[in-house]
């Protein structure tokens, strides 16, 4: 299955006809993916599943219906096990940005941890996970960010990129993690969670 957020309330694109949560289900290709998004900005819906036969087939007519904004960013490790952490617009997130025109996704990755932390010595463990949301700016939009999992041992002050609203930078250890995702997003504790899986 595929989630999708908005504003942390999840489309679920699935082939599975088991009933796993409350939410209504509709037949993924009877339905108007703008008006969708519409009800679920709207929270006329807490969830919505959308049904498919074919997955891969069903996520790739999903995604042919947005303008697909694509992002790389990581959870950083120092050598104690501490995740590091950005806060930004009163919420506690992971660092992330644009993969530019012609990048790498691992480059923009680990360029967008450094731009946005000050933070260097980036090494990329593995990748983690994709995650998707849907914002609205200029139109409606989805964003797919690759997540990479990444150590560094750098040690010198971290500075928070100012300019894009970033106003603290810091290493957490679990319990803090725990604590921030209660002010974060739900894409955020997905990647903490397949981050904790192993």
């Amino acid at each position: 299955m595929y989630k999708v957020f908005v504003n942390d309330t999840p489309i679920i694109v699935t082939s599975s006809q088991k009933k796993e949560n409350n939410f209504p289900i509709y037949i993924l290709k009877n339905i108007v993916a703008e008006e969708m998004i519409h009800k679920l900005k709207n929270k006329k819906f807490k969830g919505v599943n959308l049904y498919t036969p074919d997955l891969e087939k069903g996520w790739k007519d999903f995604l042919s219906t947005f303008k697909i904004v694509s992002a790389a960013g990581g959870l950083v490790l120092n050598p104690k096990k501490e995740i590091l952490f950005i806060y930004r617009a009163d919420k506690w997130d992971l660092p992330k940005g644009r993969i530019e025109k012609g990048e790498a996704i691992e480059d923009a990755a680990i360029r967008e941890v450094e731009e946005e932390c000050g933070i260097f010595n980036l090494k990329i463990v593995k990748p983690l996970i994709t995650t998707y949301h849907v914002y609205f700016q200029n139109g409606t939009k989805l964003k797919e960010t690759y997540w990479f999992l990444m150590t560094s041992n750098y040690t010198k002050k971290l500075v928070p990129q100012l300019e894009e609203d970033i106003t603290k930078v810091l290493f957490k250890n679990e319990e803090e993690v725990e604590k921030a995702l209660e002010n974060s997003y739900k894409n955020i504790a997905l990647v903490y969670d397949t981050y904790k899986e192993g």
